[in-house]
């Protein structure tokens, strides 16, 4: 099937589907044979590129396929037409979650190796709030994603069904990810000893958030940070210290970024894998009617390079973004999706779009925008693929 399809595609697309179909292309198709009408190329390059065009759903899927059959046509054969919502949806059922990531990590790193720079990996999860099914009893499903600072596209994700489950889904992500020379940002629940060893065995750096999980720790880190606005106690102690002011709305936004390598006081530095130092930041808004102040802390595998630290900590917020855009964007949590392979397969689609959207950056027009533009205008569209 593969040769078919990739000597039909056509046209402007031919880089971007090169790349999809050589990915694709390990996915066995489980269904009936003599029951097959519609190619399985056809149906996930369909739905990734309706999912690019502001489509929600399985129905909607099918509409606006039928709407620009003409233009699919030039790209794919169809044998039978355009596939109903109920056949792409069983096909997502069926497709092996993990074959259809592992074509998704392929795609992306194809992509990210374009731009070959050392940034900034955060991971962080995310429940699909519509997985959860009542009557059999299933959890809603929680994806643990990773997301790269220098392309702001996802690199990959795995699946649990407790937010609590985080703990030991991090290291499965790691071990799939290439994270050598990064720095791995994640929050204060991933800021585990174990996973701290996993980021440095993968040859990459770690900025880890602190807080009350780790009483003990947390309360010594927070009590060494108390005399930062000593000077000889900054100076005793080689703390750098680098501040961000962002001005804008009628407030002011001050982040003090603080970082120290001088940690030899501490007795748990030898329980965590290459901890070279200890940072925290204080960010404070002002406004004309208040002044809010909250302190964060941070364990670190890199030197006490202000430059460094504030950059990773500004970064990760990077997917806490896109978490934000698959539920606004792509209305994710609304989705009822629930059965055998699809909701995990749903997670995935929407981030093959949320990359390819992502890419395109010709413009700064919201996801939203772009979605839009898409879904109405078939030059743009063939734009979003042919500059991967």
């Amino acid at each position: 099937m593969y040769n078919i399809v990739y000597n039909y595609i056509k046209g402007e697309l031919i880089h971007m589907t090169t790349y999809l179909i050589k990915s694709f292309k390990r996915i066995e198709d489980i269904r009936q044979k003599g029951k097959i009408k519609h190619l399985l190329l056809d149906i996930i390059f369909i739905a990734i590129v309706a999912t690019l065009a502001d489509m929600d759903d399985w129905e909607e899927i099918e509409e606006y396929a039928k709407l620009k059959r003409k233009w699919f046509e030039k790209y794919l054969e169809l044998p039978y037409g355009i596939p109903s919502g109920d056949t792409i949806k069983r096909v997502f059922q069926a497709i092996d979650s993990k074959l259809f990531l592992q074509c998704f990590m392929e795609w992306t790193q194809l992509i990210a190796e374009k731009i070959n720079k050392q940034g900034i990996v955060a991971i962080d999860g995310k429940t699909m709030c519509g997985s959860y099914d009542n009557s059999t009893g299933k959890k809603a499903l929680h994806i643990v994603s990773a997301w790269f600072s220098e392309t702001g596209m996802v690199l990959g994700q795995v699946k649990t069904y407790e937010k609590s489950n985080e703990i030991t889904a991090i290291p499965e992500l790691l071990d799939i990810l290439n994270i050598t020379g990064n720095i791995v940002t994640i929050d204060a629940m991933g800021t585990q000893k174990d996973i701290a060893e996993k980021i440095i065995s993968r040859k990459g750096d770690y900025v880890l958030a602190l807080k009350g999980n780790h009483p003990l720790l947390h309360s010594e880190v927070v009590e060494f940070f108390e005399e930062i606005h000593d000077e000889k106690f900054r100076k005793d102690y080689c703390i750098n210290h680098y501040r961000q002011v962002d001005k804008g709305h009628g407030r002011n936004e001050i982040r003090d970024y603080y970082i120290t390598s001088k940690i030899n006081w501490m007795d748990a530095r030898k329980e965590w894998k290459e901890l070279t130092s200890i940072g925290m930041v204080i960010y404070t808004r002002e406004s004309k009617e208040d002044k809010k102040q909250e302190c964060r802390y941070f364990l670190c595998s890199i030197d006490a390079d202000t430059e460094k630290f504030s950059y990773a900590v500004r970064k990760h917020w990077g997917i806490e973004s896109m978490h934000w855009s698959l539920d606004v964007t792509f209305r994710e949590d609304a989705k009822r999706t629930r059965k055998e392979n699809a909701p995990e397969n749903l997670a995935i689609l929407h981030k093959f779009a949320y990359n390819i959207l992502k890419n395109e950056k010709s413009d700064k027009k919201s996801l939203k925008i772009k979605r839009l533009r898409a879904s109405l205008n078939e030059e743009y569209l063939e734009k979003l693929f042919s500059g991967m």
